[in-house]
């Protein structure tokens, strides 16, 4: 009689083929699965989001006015803030405020002036965001370009180096150059508008400094104490002589305010290389006036003039400086450190 019942393999009846196939079975399994994890960690690390700490409008090409690596303060803290582009005949520029509302209002916030015959993209009641770009076209304008010098200042500096009475000129003074780009429109040859587009600082002035001796015939130039103190004198900040009406002003301020003579020369050399003392320098950034803030609208908190009067500008300064560095010496320090504040 024959045996019918269905024979079930056990591991111990299995080939040493059929062991082969499961081994390589599993193994597949194993690398499938190494495979999966690998992925999805290599995924997470080329995803992984990077966060940007500050930003930065820098005179890499020292071709624009000084702006610091790290300026959140000095933008202020407010998140409404909006960066809108203008172009005029092909020429950018970014307009900032934090009250914009359309077209219109970026253009009064940025002082540019409309022609009758300009033309303008998209239209002036139309709502602006951070993609804004406002383009004009202005029929018989162009862009010009100007150079203006920059006046230098003198600097004193006290040395025992030198007989009292004695003087010496240590670094002759160099002129600096103001850019100015404008918006010039003419008829019959003559210049019938011209509105500024932008002003920047496109190469600081160089001070002129002269030693002024202190020392004695008994002291001895060559004493190690006449040494010293000669390199004490030119570490130090120096006393500039005031160069124009608004560094005048400063001075008298400052002394009368329980700052320094330091503290005087000091401002005058920031202020020289971030604007060339021009009230009104901007650049394309953004930054305005005699400190270069960024907007400038954020001295308004010393007054609603802050757009023309170099007195409100420099309170603000002073007051940034404080805020931030401890001191204007201590912005100073800064900016010779990384050519701006």
């Amino acid at each position: 009689m024959a045996n019918h019942r269905k024979e079930v393999p056990t591991l111990r009846s299995l080939s040493k083929r059929q062991w082969t196939k499961i081994a390589a079975f599993l193994v597949a399994v194993g690398l499938l699965s190494g495979a999966g994890v690998a992925s999805r960690s290599f995924y997470a690390a080329e995803h992984q989001t990077s966060h940007v700490t500050a930003y930065s409008a820098t005179d890499a090409n020292a071709q624009e006015v000084s702006r610091g690596s790290f300026r959140e303060p000095l933008r202020g803290a407010n998140a409404n803030t909006v960066y809108v582009t203008v172009k005029v005949n092909g020429q950018s520029r970014v307009v900032l405020g934090d009250n914009f509302t359309d077209v219109k209002s970026v253009l009064d916030t940025g002082d540019i002036t409309l022609e009758p015959n300009d033309t303008v993209s998209p239209a002036l009641n139309t709502k602006v965001t951070e993609s804004t770009v406002i383009t004009i076209s202005r029929a018989g304008a162009r862009l010009e370009t100007s150079q203006s010098p920059i006046d230098f200042n003198i600097v004193k500096k006290e040395t025992s180096a030198l007989l009292r009475g004695q003087q010496k000129v240590e670094t002759e003074g160099k002129a600096g150059v103001m850019e100015t780009t404008s918006i010039v429109t003419r008829a019959g040859g003559k210049v019938v508008d011209s509105n500024v587009f932008a002003s920047f600082v496109k190469s600081a002035p160089v001070d002129k400094v002269i030693l002024i001796g202190t020392g004695t015939s008994s002291s001895g130039s060559g004493s190690a104490s006449a040494g010293g103190a000669a390199r004490a004198a030119a570490a130090s900040i120096g006393t500039t002589v005031p160069a124009g009406a608004m560094q005048q002003w400063a001075h008298d301020y400052m002394l009368s305010n329980g700052y320094s003579e330091a503290d005087f020369s000091a401002t005058v050399f920031i202020i020289s290389h971030e604007s060339g003392w021009r009230v009104n320098a901007m650049n394309p950034s953004g930054a305005y006036g005699l400190p270069q803030a960024l907007p400038g609208s954020k001295m308004g908190s010393m007054g609603a003039d802050w757009a023309t009067n170099y007195q409100t500008q420099l309170r603000w300064f002073w007051q940034y400086c404080a805020g931030r560095y401890g001191s204007v010496q201590g912005a100073y320090q800064y900016w010779l450190s990384h050519h701006n504040y």
